[in-house]
């Protein structure tokens, strides 16, 4: 399935360890469940980019249309949730976004330019992670997360464009800091299942 985003594959540093696609099967509930958080604080962050850049025509445009798309998705996730039985209940945030954006600069553009790279990020690895699992899920699942794949990559492509639009200077050594960064999130263990967690920690013998 991801071979049809080939620039995406490109873009991450790492495939999704098997470990943590066998930790999502066994937390289906809960992968929901995160889910749903990660695609209502996806339309949060694009509102709140419109909010703080009032100024960047093409950014309102693209992320008026995300932010709509995002909130889709959460409604699509809660019909499934309550058609399986499974509770929206509050769960603690992975480490995964705050240990990217903990390097965000504090001037501008250089500010909205990491913030933009970050999305990019998040939402190629959430295109990354449903395409590994959409072969093992039941059919309702599978289809479902099938469905998401090309609007994931096309987030992932405006994040990126808008990034290289107003950073006023090529981006690739940026990308390559966050690349690194992601990198050491995806592979490094967690104690918690999260849809951008790393694999399980193993406990000590």
């Amino acid at each position: 399935m991801l071979s049809a985003y080939p620039e995406l594959v490109a873009f991450l540093p790492c495939r999704s360890p098997d470990a943590w696609v066998n930790w999502a099967l066994e937390n289906q509930s809960l992968l929901l469940n995160d889910h749903a958080h990660c695609e209502k604080k996806a339309a949060s962050t694009a509102m709140s980019l419109m909010y703080r850049y009032v100024d960047r025509d093409n950014l309102l445009h693209k992320m008026s249309r995300l932010a709509r798309e995002e909130l889709l998705h959460f409604e699509q996730v809660h019909k499934l949730m309550r058609k399986r039985d499974v509770a929206y209940e509050h769960l603690t945030a992975s480490r995964y976004a705050d240990g990217l954006r903990k390097h965000i600069r504090t001037h501008e553009p250089a500010r909205l330019v990491d913030t933009l790279i970050i999305g990019a990020f998040v939402e190629a690895r959430s295109c990354e992670r449903f395409a590994v699992l959409a072969p093992h899920l039941d059919a309702e699942l599978s289809k479902f997360y099938q469905s998401l794949l090309k609007s994931e990559a096309r987030h992932f492509e405006d994040y990126l464009a808008l990034a290289e639009e107003y950073a006023g200077e090529p981006i690739t050594e940026r990308v390559e800091f966050f690349r690194k960064l992601e990198h050491a999130l995806i592979i490094e263990p967690d104690e918690e299942f999260r849809v951008h967690s790393g694999p399980p920690m193993v406990a000590a013998a």
